[in-house]
């Protein structure tokens, strides 16, 4: 049976969920996702948990953060005045926000705190400082 190898074409269905069980994303009724193994499109500990499966092979892995999304990292929540925010805006905690830096690069953040005369901004990937549990099926090695 071949394994899937680094720069292989690979197509894997997956199920992504925390270790509460709480379902993150998944490829059920889509099409496989597809991705070439070793070069950097996939987080590392998924990347590695393809590499040397077989052909229609299933298996569950449990990634910690430094395999995912990495820590939470500190210096990427900021609370921000509410003078800087449009008057029109409502900031609801959840609500995801698109933030310029000095240098112009628009980044994605979420609002995690609101308050009377500021709100908490958080820049951490949603996933940051978790463990994840893949349900992994490679499907087709190119």
């Amino acid at each position: 049976m071949p394994k899937a190898k680094k720069n292989n074409k690979v197509k894997v269905h997956y199920t992504g969920r925390l270790t509460t069980g709480e379902q993150f994303d998944s490829s059920e009724g889509r099409d496989p996702l597809e991705f070439e193994l070793g070069a950097g499109q996939m987080i590392p500990g998924f990347d590695e948990a393809v590499e040397g499966m077989e052909l229609n092979e299933k298996k569950t892995v449990t990634l910690s953060p430094d395999q995912a999304y990495g820590p939470v990292h500190d210096q990427l929540i900021n609370e921000v005045d509410r003078k800087q925010l449009p008057a029109d805006m409502k900031p609801e905690v959840g609500q995801t926000l698109m933030a310029s830096s000095p240098d112009g690069q628009q980044t994605r953040v979420q609002v995690t705190e609101v308050k009377d005369n500021s709100i908490v901004i958080d820049a951490n990937h949603p996933l940051a400082g978790k463990e994840l549990v893949f349900d992994i099926e490679l499907v087709e090695i190119a």
